[in-house]
């Protein structure tokens, strides 16, 4: 719909909606919490349930599931029959059963939800305003290991989400000619590097990431019994000088880059290309906001760059596909292949210019 064609009263509507976005989210997450999403499903087939069952079944009182379902039946999450019986609409059952909307209102509440009221603040100074509601760090990456069992369970499900899905199309991809040595580049918890030990039994692989984040990698590396063919490298990026080893054929960056502003990116990539050999590849794979086919997961992607600005580092985003084309291109990178995977992902393979 058109912005300039709108009807003033629907327009002053969604406005309110906007107003009171956050009150409709901290009931809908309540609503979760509490067991009366899972009440009301199972109810569906007998004519739906009443506040005061609710109520009683929950060991909660009238008054507080009332005002829950008030404000979620203005903004179509429940409904009421003429009975007086409530029953899930369809965005409801999405709000309480779909694992990709679970994951966002998950990572949403626990890890940028407080972070959020800083906002101004970030876009003012560049600095990421909000990880104060999380920890004393200069970005999020440097506490991950340090956050509470929650915060980090949502942080990984939002993390992993977005690239587990992906991963069996891409080890095929990557492993149409032989791998001998993989950089899997910011590593996080390992699981890249156990699938490519688990895919090939010729490959060895070396993590490189932040200590805290690289102690738990290697970690479950271990656990999975590929230790002897895994070592990990240490680093910064954000250091004056970072460097890596040399020796791989391959340069995995999954869903890393995007981490970084576009200076970061240039310096991680030229650090990239002054360790990769003349037969190196380096292999990108991220959500880039103009690949994407449906309005939502463009929408995600850049909800997920507010988040880069007020709680991870500040200056980051999820970035076009061509920006990252510019950026390689500056770094001494020639693109090789460039190739969808999933529903919402690109591969970009380069190689030294």
């Amino acid at each position: 719909m058109s912005t300039q064609s709108i009807k003033a009263i629907d327009a002053i509507q969604e406005a309110h909606k906007i107003a009171f976005a956050p009150f409709v989210f901290q009931a809908t997450v309540s609503l979760r919490k509490l067991g009366i999403f899972d009440l009301i499903f199972e109810r569906r087939k007998k004519g739906g349930i009443t506040v005061e069952e609710i109520a009683e079944q929950l060991l909660l009182s009238s008054y507080g599931v009332g005002v829950l379902l008030e404000i979620t039946e203005s903004s179509n999450i429940v409904s009421k029959n003429e009975t007086e019986h409530y029953e899930l609409t369809t965005i409801g059952y999405f709000l309480a059963y779909n694992e990709t909307v679970n994951v966002n209102i998950n990572f949403t509440n626990e890890v940028c939800y407080k972070g959020l009221f800083h906002l101004d603040e970030a876009i003012k100074t560049g600095k990421p305003s909000g990880l104060k509601e999380l920890g004393n760090w200069s970005t999020v990456y440097q506490g991950l290991s340090q956050l509470t069992p929650l915060q980090q369970k949502s942080w990984l499900e939002f993390d992993h989400h977005y690239s587990d899905d992906i991963f069996s199309d891409a080890l095929k991809l990557l492993f149409k000619k032989e791998r001998k040595h993989i950089f899997d580049i910011g590593a996080n918890t390992g699981k890249f590097t156990i699938q490519c030990c688990t895919h090939s039994e010729q490959v060895n692989m070396t993590m490189i990431d932040l200590p805290g984040q690289l102690k738990k990698a290697l970690a479950n590396v271990k656990k999975a019994g590929f230790d002897k063919r895994v070592k990990g490298h240490e680093i910064d990026w954000l250091s004056e000088n970072p460097t890596i080893p040399t020796g791989a054929d391959t340069f995995w960056l999954c869903q890393f880059l995007d981490c970084f502003s576009k200076a970061e990116i240039l310096k991680v990539l030229k650090t990239c290309v002054n360790s990769m050999d003349e037969n190196a590849e380096l292999i990108i794979v991220e959500t880039f906001t103009d690949r994407q086919k449906f309005d939502n997961a463009k929408f995600i992607l850049e909800a997920t760059s507010l988040y880069f600005t007020v709680i991870a580092n500040g200056n980051s985003k999820m970035y076009k596909a061509t920006e990252f084309q510019e950026i390689a291109s500056e770094a001494g990178l020639k693109l090789k292949e460039d190739i969808a995977i999933g529903e919402y992902h690109t591969m970009f393979t380069f190689s030294k210019a």
